[in-house]
């Protein structure tokens, strides 16, 4: 399995370090893409740090290319980038809050997707996988700008599937709850840690939608509650 090349953005966050550890023991050749990630995240031969943002589709082009031109391909996109922000109702949300939602959440997977996209339908196979939000079919109350861009990634990602259903790709989105991660952990820290998901679940089901197993579901939006259904 080390022809198969996967790329991670936000690799060395709090669930892309378990995401990005899953691929590499699974036997997968893994480019981390992250603004500030270095090789030393990741001691392992098979591992590839690319340092690029994805603010514009050049800077995302420029990551993807980076990967082709070493490997030839690109067989798998776990787009993991994102960002929360939370506490003001959508009459008190303020404009660079509600586009920096938009610009984490959308427009990183807007990017990214459109530069590997020509990649995977030259080779007429690919997985593209994105990080959602359950807040993306249940929105609440003072998460409004949150919940906006997570449906609208929904959206996109679904939009992804049927546009590549006849071409050997397929795209869908995992909505987990809250992800136990340190910084989680950190801003919520009186919480009921016990409720949240476990990033190593995670992880996992994103392995197996990489897996030939896996390539009937298409546009699919996967829940991950766990015990905070």
């Amino acid at each position: 399995m080390t022809d198969t090349i996967a790329l991670v953005t936000g690799a060395n966050g709090g669930l892309g370090t378990h995401v990005t550890r899953a691929l590499l023991e699974a036997g997968y050749v893994v480019a981390g893409l992250a603004p500030n990630i270095k090789q030393s995240d990741f001691d392992h031969p098979r591992f590839t740090a690319i340092a690029s943002k994805l603010e514009s589709l050049d800077g995302a082009k420029g990551g993807v290319d980076m990967l082709v031109s070493r490997f030839g391909k690109i067989d798998i996109l776990a787009h993991l980038v994102g960002g929360f922000a939370g506490g003001p109702s959508i009459a008190e949300t303020d404009d660079i809050t509600f586009q920096r939602m938009f610009e984490l959440n959308v427009n990183s997977a807007f990017h990214i997707i459109r530069a590997v996209l020509p990649h995977m339908r030259k080779a007429g196979v690919g997985r593209i996988i994105a990080i959602g939000s359950r807040a993306a079919e249940t929105p609440g109350a003072g998460v409004g700008a949150y919940s906006a861009s997570k449906s609208a990634l929904l959206s996109l990602v679904r939009t992804v599937a049927l546009e590549n259903k006849d071409s050997g790709i397929t795209a869908n989105v995992i909505l987990p709850g809250t992800i136990d991660t340190p910084a989680n952990r950190g801003a919520m820290p009186n919480a009921d840690t016990s409720q949240w998901v476990q990033p190593a679940h995670i992880a996992s089901l994103i392995l197996w939608l990489t897996s030939s197993a896996a390539r009937d579901v298409t546009g699919a939006a996967i829940p991950v509650y766990g015990r905070g259904l």
